[in-house]
This record gives C-alpha cells, sequence and structure tokens, in this order.
C-alpha cells in the first residue's frame, strides 16, 4: 500500500479504482519569422476562438453548477483579455522576430513564476488559471482541439494538476474523487470540486508513474489522505465510513416534508439560496419552504449586453412558477467588488469591496435598475414574489429606491400591463445599517442578513483574501450582537429578519439563533434538511 498525504479541498470518503490522467505536453519551439504582422494576427484570432470556447465552456458550467462555478470561467476570459498578457505576447513577437507558439508560452511562464513567487496562497494559485488560458491558445494555433478523456467507470481521477476546463468537461456521475500532485485549496479545480459534492486532495506530490491505471484507491477527503491498493482492513474501514454517509444522507431524505419545528414547538421558516433559475429544482428537491435569496447577476455575466426586461421577466416568472405558492426572494444584480461583467463597464477601483457595489451600482446605471424592477414587479403576479435590495447603507437609498418604483408602477398602469404588489426588503451587510436599523425598519417590509459581508466590514478585512482566514471569524460577538439588535429593531417595527450569509448553515449556532429571535434561515440547497434535523432536535425553551 502507498499512502499520500495531501490538503482537503473538498470533504467526503470514496473508494473505487484509480483513472491517472497523464496530460500530453505541447511542445514549443522558438522560430524567427519574418512577417511580424501576420503573427500578431494570428494571435488575435487565436484570442478570438478561445474566447468563443471560454464562453461556451460559461454556459456548460452554469447549468451545471451555477454561477459560482460558471464564474470560473469569466475569470479566464477576462485573463484572456488582460492587458499584461496581450502587452507581454505581442512585445516578444515584435520585439524578438519571434512565431506567436513560443511568444504565448514564454510570456505565460513569466506571468506563472511572478504569481508563484507571491506570498498570498490565492494569488499563487492563479498561475494555474494563466496557464489553463495559454494552453487554449497554443491549441487553437496548432489546430487541436482541446481534448476530452472519458471514464468508462466511476473513478478516482490522479493527475498532476488539472484545469477548470478539464474539470468540468468530466462526466459527473463517473467522478469518485480528484487528486492531484500539485494545486491548491484556492484553485479553481478545488472550488468546482467543492461545488459538485466531489471528495478532492491537492498537494499530495503524488508521482503518477507509481501508480498502475485501474489499481484500487481510497480517499479520505476529511483527513486529507489518499491510499493506493489499501488493505483489506483499511478498505474495509473506509467502506464504513463510507456507509456512514449514505445512512447520515438516508436520514436527512427522511426529513422531507416535516416541519422546521423545535421540540417545544417553535417555528422558523427555512430557504434555499440559489445563483440561477436552473437550481430552483435543487431547492425544491431539498424540500425548502422557499428560495430566501434568488441572486440575479447569473443574468449579466459573461456577455456583453444586459439582459433586456423581457428575458429577465421570463426567468423571474419561471421561478416563482416552480415555486408553486412558496415565497421567492429576488436580490436586484449585485455587481461590483468581485462580481465583474463586460456588459457594464464599471472603472477599475482601488479598493473595490469599498467601493460601487450593489444598490449603488443599479443606481448609478438607473436604466439597468429601471428595466430589472419592471421585470420583477411584472413577474410578481405569478407568485409570492419579494424584492431584497443590496449593501443599503440609508433612508436615503430607500427613499430613491421607493421613489423609482413609485414611478414604475405608474407607467404600468399606463401601459395596462399587470404587476403584483412585491414586498421591498433589504439586506443588512453593513455595520451602518445595523446600527440605524430601527429607522430603516420603518421603511421596509422585511431585513435580510448578510453575514459574509457584515462580518468582512466588521472586521475590516477582505475575505477573498486567504491570508486573513484566521481573522475571519462570523461568530466573532460584535456580529452576533448585530444580529440581535437587526432581529429586535426588525420585530419592533413589526417585520421579519432572517439570516442568508453562511452562518444561517452552522448547525452549532442554530439554537442561539432561534434564541435571537431570527425569523427565517437561507442556505444552499443542500443544506436545507442537515439545518432541519438540528432544529427539530431543539429544545427552545430550555436554550
Amino acid at each position: 500500500m502507498i499512502t499520500y498525504k495531501g490538503k482537503s479541498a473538498a470533504g467526503g470518503i470514496a473508494v473505487g479504482r484509480v483513472y491517472v490522467y497523464r496530460k500530453e505536453k505541447q511542445q514549443v519551439k522558438r522560430i524567427l519569422v519574418d512577417d511580424i504582422n501576420g503573427e500578431l494576427q494570428r494571435f488575435r484570432e487565436a484570442k478570438t476562438e478561445a474566447a468563443g470556447q471560454l464562453e461556451q465552456l460559461y454556459d456548460t458550467a452554469l447549468e451545471m453548477l451555477g454561477m459560482d462555478g460558471a464564474a470560473i470561467f469569466e475569470v479566464h476570459r477576462m485573463l484572456l483579455e488582460d492587458e499584461d498578457f496581450t502587452e507581454a505576447v505581442e512585445g516578444l513577437i515584435t520585439g524578438q522576430s519571434i512565431n506567436v507558439e513560443y511568444a504565448v508560452s514564454a510570456a505565460a511562464d513569466n506571468i506563472c513564476t511572478t504569481f508563484a513567487a507571491m506570498e498570498d496562497d490565492y494569488m499563487r494559485c492563479r498561475g494555474a488559471d494563466i496557464k489553463d488560458v495559454a494552453e487554449r491558445v497554443l491549441a487553437i494555433l496548432g489546430g487541436n482541439q482541446a481534448k476530452k478523456f472519458t471514464l468508462t467507470e466511476p473513478s478516482i481521477v490522479v493527475a498532476e494538476e488539472l484545469s477548470p476546463s478539464e474539470t468540468v468537461r468530466l462526466e459527473r456521475d463517473n467522478v469518485l474523487a480528484f487528486v492531484t500532485a500539485g494545486g491548491c485549496v484556492t484553485s479553481h479545480m478545488a472550488i468546482l470540486a467543492r461545488t459538485m459534492g466531489i471528495p478532492a486532495l491537492v498537494g499530495t506530490k503524488v508521482r503518477l508513474s507509481d501508480i498502475d491505471g485501474g489499481s484500487m484507491g481510497a480517499v479520505d477527503g476529511r483527513a486529507g489522505v489518499f491510499y493506493v491498493n489499501p488493505g483489506e482492513e483499511l478498505l474495509a474501514d473506509m467502506g464504513r465510513k463510507l456507509s456512514e454517509e449514505k445512512n447520515k444522507k438516508a436520514l436527512l431524505l427522511s426529513l422531507k416534508g416535516k416541519e422546521n419545528r423545535t421540540l417545544d414547538g417553535k417555528k422558523i421558516e427555512l430557504y434555499a439560496n440559489i445563483g440561477n433559475v436552473r437550481d430552483v429544482s435543487m431547492a425544491i428537491e431539498n424540500d425548502a419552504g422557499g428560495i430566501g435569496l434568488f441572486r440575479s447577476e447569473f443574468l449579466y455575466m459573461g456577455r456583453k449586453d444586459c439582459p433586456g426586461e423581457e428575458e429577465q421577466f421570463q426567468v423571474y416568472k419561471a421561478a416563482v412558477e416552480a415555486m408553486d405558492g412558496k415565497q421567492v426572494i429576488i436580490r436586484t444584480v449585485d455587481l461590483g467588488s468581485d462580481k465583474q461583467t463586460e456588459c457594464l463597464k464599471l472603472r477599475q477601483e482601488e479598493n473595490p469591496a469599498l467601493g460601487c457595489r450593489g444598490i449603488r451600482v443599479s443606481l448609478e446605471n438607473p436604466q439597468l435598475f429601471h428595466t430589472q424592477l419592471r421585470a420583477l414587479l411584472r413577474a410578481a403576479t405569478f407568485g409570492k414574489l419579494s424584492i431584497l435590495y443590496p449593501m443599503i447603507t440609508s433612508l436615503d437609498e430607500i427613499r430613491r429606491i421607493r421613489g423609482i418604483v413609485s414611478q414604475i408602477r405608474q407607467e404600468l398602469d399606463k401601459e395596462g400591463i399587470p404587476y403584483g404588489n412585491a414586498d421591498q426588503g433589504i439586506m443588512i451587510e453593513t455595520p451602518a445599517a445595523v446600527m440605524i436599523s430601527r429607522e430603516l425598519a420603518e421603511a421596509v417590509d422585511f431585513f435580510s442578513i448578510g453575514t459574509n459581508d457584515l462580518t468582512q466590514y466588521t472586521l475590516a478585512l477582505d475575505r477573498q483574501n486567504p491570508r486573513l482566514d484566521a481573522y475571519y471569524d462570523p461568530r466573532h460577538p460584535a456580529i452576533l450582537r448585530m444580529i440581535q439588535m437587526t432581529v429586535d429593531n426588525a420585530h419592533r417595527a413589526g417585520i421579519w429578519a432572517g439570516v442568508c450569509g453562511e452562518l444561517a448553515a452552522d448547525t452549532e449556532l442554530t439554537g442561539l439563533l432561534l434564541k435571537m429571535g431570527v425569523d427565517e434561515l437561507s442556505v444552499s440547497p443542500g443544506s436545507v434538511l442537515a439545518v432541519r434535523q438540528k432544529i427539530r432536535e431543539i429544545d427552545a425553551g430550555n436554550l
């Protein structure tokens, strides 16, 4: 038996045959050229074709994995169009009179070397992304199509590294686990593995030459260990762990149709967070009581033109109808910071997390906001739709929003177009919103507390920076007190308050949130039944 220790990128247990993926390296030679303009043109044409391929991958990932998985390919497209990369390639071609293939390879290597030298773990892992982009361009220049390796049976995939495009093209049902020699937990392959719910280990330093394809393997995603040709005793132990996981899932499935009610009768609403209309089926499958957060950004990502009113109306209408009378809370587009899109040319900012994002983007782009609100109000006639506004920090913003909504209702009345009376709520995501929550509660219909951003802004840290993971503490006493203050002020004004950040799915805090008086929890679809189980085990009267 061979044992490899790595970092857990996605938890879980897997037992099965090993598939060793040995990637063919593209051979690139340095060739002096006379037709420099011709090489520049070849580069530009290859970039255009690569952008088209990435757009297709984006659509595939969006359908399979939702916006979080698809956003990775939007990042790749942005890297493809990055001025530094383009200027480096074109500079090598013109400055050294060399072929485009060598220029692309050399420019990518230089950028990867720069990333590798950075202290920030997240930035170090971005080298794999630029390498994937460069290999795509090289394949196009060489007339090669990106090769898809297929799995004929459920397998543990072992490789030096896996690019996001290789990962997303695999047939999900035949992947038991991923194991890579390199990589890191913040790599985009790791993110995709977590999104797909597939156990994954990175940084195992596994030597592919030491492993025979078809060997028996086992992955303990919790302990971060990969076993090749494990003995019967270890296989039996891993089999027991796998059986425990399956039994736990079966127990959770038995909770479908049950109430979210504590032992002493206290009830709480339990909704699902989703990233696109396709995720509605996951919310229904996991028996969510409604949609607590529908992120509308997916409509704007990966495209050059913003979605029109009719397109948005059809999407929102489909979500509302699919939920069949249950609550559907749709958040207006939350762009800016880490969510950029080509269809809306947002300015580059020194500190985007503290820049123009959320409701500020909507208010500064009145036509975009107007179009979305018309679509939302129209869709509200088909079910219980509520509108949620992100990143609110003042009463003035609410007054401006109310004025726009009133104007749109007058327009729709004149045009004879029916619309619904959608409730309007706000995200509580900043200390400012918490501190004036008493006044804000008088002006809206409900609160949704976004604990991810609330933690970021309260603790003065960038949650996209993995170096600060040790400081990111959503259980910090300041956060918990802010939740209590927000809930109290909501109830004082006669409105309800929910929690939609990651804290909502933390079952160790479920009892505390119930004690605080939180009315609703909104979690990922896959967490609904686990939180329901926890609620049903609590005696709220003895908290």
